[in-house]
């Protein structure tokens, strides 16, 4: 895809026209929301609809905006301007009925260390309000789902992270809220206990509109029903993760593992209009490769192919296309 192109693509996604206007499907609502730290500007004329009950990731590297602009759709901190709504109330203008209907699962995760993990349910229920016996009933139906009840009465600074990421989302949960955020829900956690998250996220998915950030591409393509991806505090494009893919152009890409001479890529070149050299081997981008025509293409130079495999279009590739560059931490 073209730079300009690639523009279009991401402004098709990104423009004004439809977001500015009220969504009565909506949960959250954002027109021209921007936010500076002096000079420094952090959420830079954000556009965006979250539709009530669905799952929507904002995806980008640490210092994107995706942190500031949840603070601000939670009421925690002022934006410099622009507008937004959550359940139809305004964040500026009726800050107290957002926060009622909301629950916030912070980046850091939020625990009371000396309490136990049933201590700290009940202790936010009442912050909520929740009556005694629904806090009690609720606060047992979390430490189940959340596998924490075998340790429920122990202390908190005893747990794992990985228990205390659980933990800080049973907490998010224990009011029923309408609209959960989750912010970087499994950040610093190992491959497995990210896995487990995704799963205790799977459950309550559908149940709420849940908004989530994270710089974990394959997390977004795992949970979410809507990606929008932020990329210095600029919204650069969104939609669904398979439309979001689509915006990578080219045909079907083929994966070749061999030790590669200069002659024989040169050869892959001849024979193949798009041929990316990579480490290990090449890239081929057609709808039409087969190992037998790479043979042939390569035996002449005497080399032999090691490995041959379709390569399956994923959001670093959106990412690399719109940016040029690669997702990092």
């Amino acid at each position: 895809m073209s730079p300009q192109s690639r523009e279009g693509a991401a402004i098709m996604r990104t423009g004004k026209s439809e977001s500015a206007q009220t969504d009565v499907d909506a949960a959250i609502q954002v027109a021209g929301l921007t936010r500076q730290f002096g000079a420094f500007l952090a959420v830079d004329d954000v556009e965006l609809t979250v539709r009530r009950g669905e799952l929507f990731s904002l995806l980008g590297p640490n210092g994107a905006g995706k942190t500031t602009l949840i603070k601000m759709l939670c009421c925690l901190l002022e934006p410099t301007s622009g507008t937004a709504t959550v359940l139809g109330y305004d964040i500026q203008n009726d800050p107290l009925a957002v926060k009622h209907r909301i629950a916030v699962s912070p980046q850091e995760t939020a625990v009371a260390e000396r309490l136990s993990a049933r201590e700290n349910l009940l202790l936010m229920a009442g912050v909520h309000g929740v009556d005694k016996v629904r806090a009690r009933n609720r606060s047992e139906e979390l430490l189940a789902m959340m596998a924490l009840t075998d340790r429920a009465d122990e202390q908190v600074r005893k747990y794992s992270g990985g228990m205390k990421r659980r933990l800080s989302i049973a907490m998010a949960l224990v009011s029923d809220p309408q609209v959960l955020f989750l912010d970087e829900p499994t950040l610093g956690l190992d491959p497995q206990s990210r896995r487990t998250m995704w799963d205790y996220i799977e459950q309550v998915k559908g149940a709420m509109t849940i908004v989530h950030t994270t710089h974990y591409l394959e997390e977004a393509d795992a949970l979410a029903d809507t990606v929008a991806i932020i990329e210095q505090g600029k919204l650069i494009a969104q939609g669904s993760p398979t439309e979001l893919k689509g915006l990578v152009s080219g045909g079907e890409t083929t994966v070749i593992e061999a030790d590669l001479s200069d002659e024989s890529y040169e050869a892959l070149q001849a024979f193949y209009p798009v041929v990316r050299r990579i480490e290990g081997g090449a890239e081929i981008e057609s709808d039409d490769v087969t190992l037998h025509d790479i043979e042939n293409c390569l035996r002449p130079s005497g080399v032999v192919v090691e490995a041959f495999y379709k390569k399956h279009v994923t959001l670093d590739d959106v990412f690399l296309e719109l940016t040029g560059k690669e997702l990092r931490q």
